[in-house]
């Protein structure tokens, strides 16, 4: 299993203070430096964090993968299609959400993210959508032309008791063993911690995590470095 840091939140902090640290470009060159195998960013429309220029600086100097989450809006599009990530990871977006609250409604949208599909595969550029671990969903990706769906750990990682937390699981287990086979490749994130991910990597269809918040907030206390070799070792299983 693969591990690909989002650092959004390096963004976020320097966006706090209007100034030019942290700066994320940097983070992402030690996530690489101390085992990361991708590199995750989002730019939202409003840019609360990431911006053009983060972006531009991430595909010059990202080694591994670059991974760029984004809405489906004619202008994000376009700056995918100029500055060609290696993959894009479609997701819905709200201006008033503190962070993705939920996967796309690929069913309900399904003639707008194929066409967003089309337009990046043309580009040659992997598509990835950020869905909730249901079926319905799942299937609707693999119609639309998806390469790859994230699941969506969010309410697996936010569960309140044992017993919500293991129905949880076992819905995400049943979703990528279901991706699987549809041909889809299978990634997850969200919510995902340093207590939480051993469950998630016991499942065997999912290759790849994108883990942010908690490894950015660990990385205050023991440096990004430890952060990443620390987290690598449990997404490797030792």
């Amino acid at each position: 299993m693969r591990l690909c840091v989002n650092i959004d939140h390096f963004a976020t902090l320097r966006e706090a203070r209007g100034g030019l640290e942290p700066d994320p470009v940097t983070a992402a060159q030690i996530c690489e430096l101390h085992g990361a195998e991708g590199i995750v960013c989002h730019l939202r429309e409003d840019r609360r964090h990431i911006n053009d220029r983060d972006l531009r600086l991430l595909r010059d100097l990202v080694k591994t993968k670059l991974d760029l989450e984004m809405a489906i809006t004619d202008e994000i599009l376009q700056i995918a299609i100029e500055t060609l990530p290696d993959l894009v990871t479609l997701v819905p977006e709200k201006r008033k959400e503190l962070t993705t609250e939920s996967g796309l409604d690929v069913r309900g949208d399904a003639e707008k993210v194929a066409h967003a599909i089309r337009l990046l595969h043309d580009n040659d550029i992997e598509v990835s959508l950020f869905v909730d671990p249901v079926d319905e969903q799942i299937e609707a990706a693999a119609e639309a032309g998806a390469d790859i769906i994230e699941l969506h750990t969010g309410e697996f990682a936010n569960a309140r008791s044992e017993e919500e937390m293991l129905e949880q699981l076992a819905r995400i287990r049943s979703a990528a063993a279901y991706a699987r086979t549809l041909d889809l490749g299978v990634n997850a994130g969200h919510g995902i911690n340093y207590v939480n991910v051993r469950h998630i990597t016991a499942i065997p269809e999912i290759e790849e995590l994108s883990i942010g918040h908690a490894l950015v907030a660990r990385a205050m206390f023991v440096g990004l470095p430890r952060a990443v070799e620390e987290m690598l070792r449990l997404v490797r299983g030792f």
